[in-house]
């Protein structure tokens, strides 16, 4: 009977996280409009979170086997069910934003409990089906995600995305303190690398600092530099301390197989270009595009049901970026639907063969680690991309918009304004005290600029995927775990 209580507590817990993550790029347009948000504060709404998961999933694993899996997944869920509240009642865009750091916290010390709490708990008879039915569920909450984020933006309640989590974390924690038992690793290390976590930290945040803030201050700026090597300095003294300290959170032995290392690569460029495609995606189908956010959210549905892969996914990538200003989306499926497509078949062939390298490269002993350090790699990518690939589209923006409105014989006053007001990306609204035609003229200019801005950033993505296709024919090679 626990074992029931287990598995659903693992499926709720694990259905906020994969809810939030995908539903939320969707709602993204409609929470700009809302909290007149920038563009740099939309890429700080999504890497605020996966920043600080980023830096700290490998220490939430470690926490939970050392001192208790149920206690560090119960405090995780709760301080993502407090954070997600949060987040949904934010006033401000800054508040959202500190939330969603909060939230992140939460996520590294609850997103390892779910399958550790399930491993540590069912039979070895057992533990494979148990797995395959957490797997299951969370695919299918996945493929919603994005559906249920488009059905609550366009009906204004993009705080919906975050709200649902506060029943389903409630429901969650009630099982885990009245049924569940509490496990450890009785043979762990006492020793916590909250070293390591702070230097990551640090470093992760310098850099997702210094690249999202340079469109709007430049690279010259004291701050945007001083951050940006700050950021490096710190990730160069991460590798001294894992390479030095006797229980680092990140063993660098591993790195010596060159299957380990090519699948990590292969993950964070991958991966990379997932995140930053389908942040940019959304908005140009709702912004540029005129999509509505409910049926935005039903074209998300193929990279869920398909997931994604090196060499087609660059192909997708490729297809997508050739896609200019559509009629309306009724165009969708000779647009949009094909690159999406052909993305999705490609990571379907590569996902499986790519958690089967990692775990095949790495000794028996390491088989935790190597899973949390490929999940970590994962979600640092993305933080590296949607900062740096986001701090491109801001540029690349701008420039367009520029570009575009330079013949229609604008004041320099209203050119001024276009200009500041290019920060918001596809949410840059036409000034005043223009005419009729000059209105029509700067708002078509808005759109096209920000599918000149898509082309740019769908075909990084390409390259992106190309090249971890590259790190896995040059790196990937069958070995024995450990050689």
């Amino acid at each position: 009977m626990a074992e029931r209580w287990i598995l659903s507590a693992a499926i709720l817990a694990s259905s906020m996280a994969f809810i939030d993550s995908t539903a939320l790029n969707v709602a993204l347009p409609s929470l700009q409009s809302d909290l007149q948000a920038s563009g740099a504060q939309l890429l700080w709404i999504v890497n605020g979170y996966l920043l600080m998961l980023a830096a700290l999933i490998l220490v939430g694993g470690s926490l939970g086997d050392k001192l208790g899996r149920k206690k560090i997944f119960m405090v995780g869920i709760g301080l993502f069910l407090l954070a997600s509240l949060a987040c949904g009642l934010a006033p401000t865009i800054a508040f959202l934003i500190e939330a969603r750091v909060v939230q992140g916290i939460g996520g590294a010390l609850m997103i390892p409990g779910s399958l550790a709490i399930i491993s540590a708990s069912f039979a070895d008879e057992r533990r494979g089906r148990a797995i395959g039915t957490w797997s299951a569920v969370t695919t299918l909450v996945t493929i919603a995600g994005p559906v249920l984020g488009g059905f609550l933006a366009e009906a204004g309640l993009w705080r919906g995305v975050f709200l649902i989590n506060v029943p389903l974390g409630i429901a969650a924690l009630l099982a885990l303190f009245f049924k569940v038992p509490e496990s450890r690793d009785e043979e762990s290390s006492p020793a916590i690398d909250y070293l390591g976590a702070a230097l990551a930290s640090l470093g992760l945040a310098g850099l997702t600092y210094g690249f999202i803030s340079a469109p709007r201050l430049g690279f010259g700026d004291l701050s945007v530099a001083g951050t940006l090597l700050g950021g490096v300095i710190a990730l160069l003294g991460f590798v001294i301390v894992e390479a030095r300290g006797d229980h680092p959170m990140l063993p660098l032995q591993l790195f010596r197989s060159r299957t380990f290392s090519g699948a990590n690569l292969l993950t964070l460029f991958l991966y990379g270009a997932l995140s930053v495609g389908i942040f940019i995606l959304s908005l140009n189908l709702v912004q540029a595009q005129g999509y509505s956010q409910s049926i935005a959210g039903f074209a998300f549905t193929p990279f869920a049901v398909l997931i994604a892969g090196p060499t087609l996914a660059g192909l997708g990538f490729l297809l997508l970026s050739f896609v200019g200003l559509a009629d309306g989306p009724a165009s969708y499926w000779t647009t949009f639907f094909p690159g999406i497509l052909i993305f999705g078949v490609g990571m379907a062939i590569t996902v499986v063969p790519l958690t089967a390298a990692v775990m095949g490269a790495a000794p028996a002993h390491y088989s935790g680690t190597a899973s949390g350090i490929n999940n970590a790699v994962s979600r640092i990518a993305g933080v590296l991309a949607i900062a740096i690939v986001g701090a491109l589209a801001l540029f690349v923006f701008a420039d367009a918009l520029d570009t575009r409105t330079a013949m229609l014989g604008l004041s320099d006053a209203v050119r001024s304004a276009l200009r500041a007001d290019a920060a918001r990306l596809g949410a840059a609204g036409v000034p005043r005290g223009v005419t009729p035609e000059q209105s029509d003229a700067i708002g078509l200019a808005i759109r096209l600029a920000f599918v000149d801005t898509f082309h740019v950033v769908m075909l990084v993505c390409a390259a992106l995927a190309w090249l971890s296709a590259a790190m896995a024919a040059l790196l990937v090679r069958r070995e024995s775990p450990g050689s």
